[in-house]
């Protein structure tokens, strides 16, 4: 009830020994807090935040226009609700190095498991998309370090995301890699690779733990768990599968009930409202104070 029941640095523990075990994390993206109680609810390991995501929630493009301070606040409402760790997209950080580190202590302080921060430029641009811009190497290693030094919490988890892939070649991006690794960085995120090929030389060359993006409509394939935990992955990313979902049948809503003038062919597609008040726990909340919930639903509802 209100709140979670555990802490952060127990979730960054439970996160930092999943990846460890050689077990592969299903990390689902939490749409909203809402989502993200659903995701614990059917036995996902962690949740995502996608910067993609909350951009498109404020109806932006994901170039770099939110703000760390912007995204911290909804990272703050999402670990409010769950007990699974959240790992969140940095973006690029934001900035300057120091814009890192600030952002690596509000991501810190909102509760959450880890972060990723990427190698493009500041007026970045979807990972899937061509004509992508990077940093120098030597610019993102000092992004790195920065955010690495301003960590408190050792567990909190940095990853370092490279997009070289798209612009350099494989071989750069394994390069790239361990240099950030070098720098501070916990885990890889290699963004775009383009098929089990790759995914498997990129596991061959770097031993830290890597995250595969199962993005839909992206330039790799969609692989199954078990083909990633084959591979030796141990991060299965679905950072935008349930906001498209939901958007799609929001979507869908709108044009029947433009179309017939009411919403009642929709109904059996829609969540209940015992199955709503089941989510977020309104019998819960009546042990602790009766007057707030003193009703019974009908059969159904």
């Amino acid at each position: 009830m209100l709140h979670t029941r555990t802490t952060p640095a127990e979730r960054r523990k439970d996160l930092r020994a999943r990846l460890a075990s050689g077990r592969l994390v299903r990390m689902p993206g939490a749409v909203n807090p809402y989502a993200a109680k659903l995701i614990q609810e059917h036995g996902f390991e962690a949740a995502y935040l996608s910067g993609g995501v909350l951009a498109a929630e404020l109806c932006l493009p994901d170039i770099g226009l939110t703000t760390a301070t912007e995204i911290a606040a909804r990272a703050q409402q999402v670990t409010r609700v769950t007990d699974l760790p959240v790992l969140i997209d940095a973006d690029t950080g934001f900035g300057a190095p120091l814009n890192a580190a600030r952002s690596t202590q509000l991501f810190e302080d909102a509760g959450l498991a880890g972060m990723h921060l990427e190698d493009q430029i500041a007026v970045k641009r979807c990972g899937h998309l061509d004509g992508k811009t990077l940093v120098p190497t030597a610019d993102m290693v000092r992004r790195v370090r920065a955010a690495a030094d301003a960590r408190r919490d050792p567990g909190f988890l940095l990853m370092a995301r490279t997009d070289a892939r798209g612009v350099e070649g494989l071989a750069a991006a394994i390069d790239r890699a361990k240099a950030y690794v070098d720098a501070g960085a916990d885990a890889v995120f290699p963004e775009a690779l383009l098929d089990e090929a790759e995914f498997e030389a990129f596991r061959k060359a770097v031993d830290v733990p890597l995250l595969a993006n199962m993005t839909e409509f992206g330039k790799g394939p969609l692989l199954t768990t078990a083909a990633l935990e084959n591979l030796g992955y141990n991060i299965a990313l679905y950072p935008v599968t349930f906001f498209r979902l939901a958007m799609g049948a929001v979507e869908e809503g709108l044009a029947t009930l433009a179309a017939e003038g009411t919403q009642e062919s929709l109904v059996p597609r829609m969540q209940t409202r015992s199955r709503l008040y089941e989510v977020l726990g309104y019998e819960e909340y009546a042990a602790f104070d009766s007057a707030v919930f003193d009703f019974r639903l009908p059969p159904g509802v």
